[in-house]
């Protein structure tokens, strides 16, 4: 695999959808162990370049194995180059439908050691390998259509229409989001066990994030349920 090279957070060069804030306070039960205070940007960095070269190349088999032709596997794992942007991971397709996992800098300063940023790779391009922007693009797409049938026979206007639609698109992208995001954490919790990080106190960094329960639509489910998934899938390992 050739590997590209671009200008990382902090200085550093390597290649290379979560969510989070920071927050003072922890809202779901923490793993057994003491988190350490935030680390220097030295170690952050670090820390980023160490697991992504241990991990894209484990999610990258996994993705032909799972796959086989039927996906680009080739990820590509970057820097925001807005400095600016606040802690956030996400993966996206680039035009040619190449993986690309995002990471921002603030993210990167914020996780505590190598089985964090790890867990969050895994996470990601388990997004990919599970094809949720694809089912999540089916399920917009249904329900721009149901809401705009009801609407049609409900007698609206065209515009009102096309609104109702647009709408009933965004429920329908929500609609599955809370278990995508819990199939990303178990498939990503395999992904960083096998590249030789442990996934359980990676999942430390949901204790740092704000919880965001259970909220009708929303698209995380609970801080708690998440940290139990993994758990759960790292004791069947």
């Amino acid at each position: 695999m050739r590997i590209p090279f671009v200008a990382a957070t902090f200085g550093i060069l390597l290649t290379a959808c979560v969510a989070v804030e920071t927050s003072p306070s922890a809202p779901a039960p923490a793993p057994a162990g003491p988190v350490p205070d935030r680390v220097s940007s030295s170690t952050a960095a670090s820390n980023f370049q160490a697991a992504v070269r241990r991990v894209e190349p484990v999610a990258e088999s996994l993705c032909r194995q799972r796959a086989g032709d039927r996906l680009n596997c080739d990820f590509l794992i970057r820097v925001d180059p807005n400095r600016n942007a606040p802690p956030n991971a996400f993966q996206s397709l680039d035009r040619s439908g190449r993986p690309v996992v995002t990471f921002t800098r603030a993210l990167i300063a914020e996780a505590r050691n190598r089985d964090e940023i790890a867990f969050v790779v895994g996470h990601e391009t388990a997004h990919h390998i599970e094809e949720h922007i694809a089912r999540q693009q089916r399920s917009a797409a249904t329900g721009a259509l149901v809401g705009g049938l009801i609407a049609s026979v409900a007698g609206a206007d065209g515009r009102t229409v096309n609104e109702i639609s647009r709408i009933s698109a965004g429920v329908g992208a929500r609609r599955f989001s809370k278990e995508h995001e819990l199939e990303a954490d178990a498939l990503g919790t395999i992904i960083t066990a096998r590249a030789g990080f442990d996934p359980v106190r990676g999942a430390r960094f949901f204790t740092r994030i704000p919880d965001p329960g259970d909220r009708f639509l929303g698209t995380h489910p609970p801080n708690a349920d998440r940290i139990d998934v993994v758990r759960r899938t790292a004791a069947g390992l």
